[in-house]
């Protein structure tokens, strides 16, 4: 059975933190494919902070080109919103009964996870993989077998971190995957 990581997020942008992370992924915990799924709403954060749906996925789909276990992904525009996880891997399951699908989510979001819509159910039915992030030192031991913490490389990029850079003026050419910053560019009218 293929097992799919899925890491899905606003990517308001893709960086250089998510890239290697999700390579750190398919190399060490044996994903087969790690999916980008771009969320057009996160029902956790402001609408008003996102850049575009269609720009922030021809950004992710032009950060990983060449790359052959990376895939992008837009099922969530055919779901309805908000987009809720548990909707979403339910609806893969369907589309892709043989493949197992892994959810990919920070401490930081395992820590909330119990504010997720049908949490319990999300958490019994998908395997979960939990990256460290920095202040989130999850010390409770995840309550199904299936859910693991990985000791994947603590990467302190965010992409607010990037959006402020930009908006300040900064080169912060090395942040992000250089297809990125030039469609940023373009979408930016520059």
């Amino acid at each position: 059975m293929k097992k799919i990581g899925i890491f899905s997020g606003s990517f308001n942008p893709i960086h250089i933190g998510h890239l290697a992370l999700a390579n750190w992924l398919c190399e060490y915990v044996a994903l087969d494919e790690v999916w980008f799924l771009v969320t057009p709403l996160n029902p956790l954060k402001d609408k008003d902070e996102l850049m575009d749906y269609d720009a922030r996925f021809e950004m992710v789909k032009a950060a990983i080109a060449g790359y052959p276990k990376f895939k992008a992904s837009d099922i969530e525009c055919s779901l309805p919103l908000p987009s809720y996880t548990i909707d979403t891997l339910q609806a893969l399951h369907q589309i892709h009964p043989n493949f197992l699908f892994h959810l990919i989510i920070g401490a930081d979001s395992w820590a909330s996870i119990h504010l997720w819509k049908d949490a319990e159910q999300l958490m019994h039915d998908f395997p979960i993989l939990i990256y460290p992030r920095k202040n989130y030192e999850e010390t409770e031991t995840p309550p199904y077998p299936h859910i693991q913490k990985v000791d994947a490389p603590l990467i302190e990029v965010s992409s607010s971190f990037i959006r402020k850079a930009l908006d300040e003026g900064k080169d912060i050419r090395f942040f992000l995957p250089e297809t990125s910053r030039q469609l940023i560019n373009i979408f930016a009218g520059e």
